[in-house]
This record gives C-alpha cells, structure tokens and sequence, in this order.
C-alpha cells in the first residue's frame, strides 16, 4: 500500500467515523474506500467493519450520558446483536464474491430507502418502544435480522437501525445516536472476531482506517449534539443515494 492511498484511507475512515457517529452512513465511505484501492469485495467489507468496530466503541464511550436511561433496551438488544452479527458474518464468508458484488447495489439501496422514508413508515406504524413490553419485543426480532445483516455486510446497518427506531417511536436523536452505535458495536463485535479467525482481513488498511474511525467517531459524537439533525440527515441521503448510484453502474455498466 502506498503513502497516498494510506492517506486516503485515513481521510475516508475519520470522515466515515464522523458521519456514523452524527447519524449514520460512514459505511458508504469505509467500504468503497477499500475498493477503490483495489481490494476484492469481501476482504473490503471485512476489513471496513473490522476498522469501523473501534470507532464505533469509542463513540459508545462518548455517548454514556445519553445511554444511562436506556439500561434495560441495550442489554435485550445488544445481547441479540451479538448472536445476530456472529451468524451473519458466516454468512459472508460462505458466498461467492461475484454473488456478493452483485447484492452491493441492491443492500445499498435498501438501505437508504428505508432511511430517506423512515419517518413516514413511522407516523404509519403508531408505535411506541419505550413504553411498550410489545413494542420491545418487535424491536428485539427486527434488531435479530438487522444484526444478521449488520454481520453478513456493513455498510448502511445504522441506516437500518435508525429508521428502526424511528418506525418503532423513538424520537430524540441523540439517544436514537447513542443507541445506534452500542448496537453497532455489538453486531460488529462477534462478527470482527469471526472475519479475523476466517483470515479475511486485510491488517494494513485496517490499522489506517482505525485510526481515523477513532478520530472521526469520538469528535463525530461531540459535536452531534451541536449539529441540525435534519441537515445531517439530508446530507447522509445525498450521499447514499450516491453511492448507490456508482454501485449499481459498476455492477451492471462495467460488465
């Protein structure tokens, strides 16, 4: 790996770290970052959630006050996160890389949809999961699934998570944050231990995108609670939809 793509790694990776601790998105930089230096699909994706985990651990740390109200949802739902990340990393590791690049464009876009029109599913669903023992327990089968798909691919998970809480009632968007990334971490966790067991990663590129995961989660989720959310939530569409554009192109164009 050269100096300048090292640089471009780390650039990407604090801009990634940011975007997913302020909202979410910062997979659709991780990931296509590592393609773009030349790494097949699934080493990319492993190694971009490998490098993604610290940061979004750091962020975790950052967001304790938010999280001190909410013992009781991080310990059913970051439990199944676990179990769910696991079982979707195997996944992974069990399909074709050309099936794979296949689904890229497909996953992203799925998961920007369902974070663009979140908010009207929401006022659909008329549902509240604080207060709601049924409610909790819907989120803990659908956070089950998030988790198996967090685990088999990485980017836009916390799309998905997002627009979970927001269908299920949740409204503050720094809980909704601090909520997000334990979650991420958990569903990252089992899974980063199963890609580094299978030998899938790819170290070099991920000790660069550490750091900057680290840089960008940590002050990401600082300087959350200073930014619009709906401004960084525009921004986020843009940019998914974006790279779900060049995906869809690279897939089918190229070919």
């Amino acid at each position: 790996m050269t100096t300048a793509q090292a640089c471009f790694l780390f650039v990407a990776a604090v801009l990634g770290g940011t975007l997913t601790s302020v909202a979410s998105g910062g997979g659709f930089l991780l990931f296509p970052a590592l393609i773009f230096i030349g790494l097949p699909s699934i080493n990319a994706n492993a190694t971009s959630m490998t490098a993604g985990w610290l940061g979004c651990a750091v962020s975790v740390a950052a967001y304790r006050h938010e999280l001190s109200g909410q013992q009781r949802i991080s310990l059913v739902l970051g439990s199944i996160s676990l179990v769910g990340g696991m079982i979707g990393a195997l996944l992974l590791l069990y399909t074709p890389t050309d099936i794979f690049d296949r689904l890229i464009p497909y996953l992203l876009l799925l998961s920007t949809l369902l974070f663009t029109f979140g908010g009207k599913i929401t006022t659909w669903l008329h549902s509240d999961l604080e207060d709601s023992r049924r409610s909790l327990l819907t989120a803990s089968v659908i956070q089950f699934f998030l988790a198996i798909y967090g685990g088999f691919y990485g980017a836009g998970v916390a799309m998905l998570m997002l627009a979970t809480m927001e269908m299920l009632g949740m409204k503050n968007i720094h809980k909704m944050n601090a909520l997000k990334m334990l979650l991420m971490s958990c569903t990252s966790g089992f899974a980063v231990v199963t890609y580094v067991i299978a030998g899938v990663v790819a170290w070099q590129p991920a000790v660069f995108m550490m750091l900057g995961t680290v840089v960008g989660g940590y002050g990401g989720a600082y300087y959350a609670r200073k930014l619009q959310p709906d401004l960084v939530k525009r921004f986020i569409i843009i940019v998914s939809f974006a790279m779900t554009y060049y995906f869809f192109i690279r897939a089918y164009y190229t070919h």
